[in-house]
């Protein structure tokens, strides 16, 4: 049998996505949920595997932009929906998606394609590096101690009311767009994906209650952050023992991000804090009196791509200065195997093609420099796994101090 890939008709979108469902599982996801989903969907970019008049596989992109080290919001394609009926698997379904959709990715001129994965050992054949991860914790707040910022009893708190559910969102959303070029892998969310951040069905609360907002004020009444959270009641024969699952979070200054975690901290009827996901270098892990006591986990979250090896590189800055020559191999994306030239600083970048017979400093493939891409995994730590070869003395050094990143890159919601 043979497969043909197409881009999606709108009128294709359910059993495309009903496809989807299938091949996670089968269960169907809440309308709201599915709803939204709809909405954001590009059907361009937006590709179907047909054998025959029967769609076996799918693969979609959204295009994104996204913080990277310098604080540059670069485009890139956020790929997603990708499924292959569990009938058609081990057929070279995927790998056709792929291919065909990187393809298109350079077409459009976006330099990176980022993704999620269901199991991360999928994509590395593609290209796809692990380039942050996401830290999550259950924090028990019987026993651990806050200490906070001096001022923050100045912060005002206020709790949102669903009349105000509206205007509050997009007061957020103003919040979160000011923090977005601090932290690379942070996305520019276009309008419509702030609706992601308060979806709430009631089919997956999980025994929570509706979701919950708590503003963060100045005495003059302006936001400085928010935080969004669940409370899961719970008791036993000692009393309450509730749990708050904090959504998501973030502020402009430290005074309130310490009165945000102060609140969660002292909600009544809990004893634990639960966080889903947050920068491994969060701050609230030097506030805290016990962190063995938080129950931190670490777990692989963006997974990065460069389409455009040159595009890419010059469109971050680095940390140090560098002039090292990359021999770069990436045999599923032909165009950019070869040698490039990499200089740069703090304030710009270069990265051009060189003569292939100029020697090379490091030696790696697109999958490092994925990895690295973000400033979040170092190019030493690659080298000591056996992933980049040092033929130069002294430019692994030069190169790794020049790709770290301040902050820690973080993903602050899937797609």
């Amino acid at each position: 049998m043979t497969t043909e890939l197409r881009p999606l008709r709108p009128g294709d979108w359910d059993e495309w996505y009903g496809n989807l469902e299938l091949a996670f599982g089968g269960v169907a996801e809440a309308p709201e949920e599915r709803a939204l989903w709809r909405e954001l969907t590009e059907p361009e970019r937006s590709l179907a595997a047909w054998d025959g008049d029967r769609m076996v596989g799918s693969a979609g992109a959204f295009s994104f932009r996204i913080a990277v080290p310098g604080g540059a919001l670069v485009p890139a394609a956020g790929v997603t929906m990708v499924g292959v009926l569990p009938t058609h698997r081990r057929r070279g379904i995927l790998r056709a998606l792929m291919r065909r959709q990187l393809a298109d990715v350079r077409a459009l001129g976006e330099p990176l394609a980022v993704l999620t994965a269901s199991e991360p050992e999928i994509y590395g054949r593609f290209g796809y590096g692990i380039a942050t991860q996401e830290l999550s914790a259950e924090i028990d707040t019987d026993r651990v101690r806050l200490s906070v910022s001096e001022g923050t009893d100045a912060v005002r708190l206020r709790m949102v009311r669903p009349a105000e559910s509206a205007e509050a969102l997009a007061a957020c959303e103003a919040v979160y767009a000011a923090r977005v070029a601090a932290r690379p892998g942070m996305l520019a969310r276009a309008a419509g994906w702030e609706r992601l951040t308060v979806l709430d069905p009631p089919t997956e609360r999980e025994g929570t209650s509706p979701l919950q907002w708590v503003l963060a004020e100045s005495e003059d009444g302006k936001l400085l952050g928010y935080a969004r959270y669940a409370v899961r009641p719970d008791w036993d024969m000692a009393g309450p023992k509730g749990t708050v699952i904090l959504r998501d979070m973030e502020a402009l200054d430290p005074v309130a991000y310490a009165a945000l975690w102060r609140f969660l901290f002292e909600i009544d009827l809990t004893s634990t804090v639960k966080v889903r996901s947050c920068p491994v270098d969060a701050p609230w892990q030097h506030m805290v009196s016990d962190i063995r006591r938080c129950r931190t986990r670490v777990r692989d979250a963006l997974h990065v791509r460069l389409v455009d090896v040159g595009a890419a590189l010059r469109a971050r800055t680095y940390a140090a200065p560098v002039d090292v020559v990359l021999d770069v191999r990436d045999p599923f994306c032909p165009w950019n195997e070869g040698r490039w030239r990499l200089t740069g600083d703090a304030e710009r970048a270069a990265c051009l093609r060189t003569d292939p017979g100029e020697p090379a400093d490091l030696r790696l493939s697109v999958r490092e420099l994925g990895a690295a891409y973000l400033g979040g995994v170092t190019l030493t730590a690659l080298a000591g796994a056996g992933r980049v070869a040092e033929l130069r003395p002294g430019a692994l050094a030069e190169a790794s101090a020049a790709f770290r990143s301040d902050a820690a890159p973080w993903l602050p919601h899937g797609f």
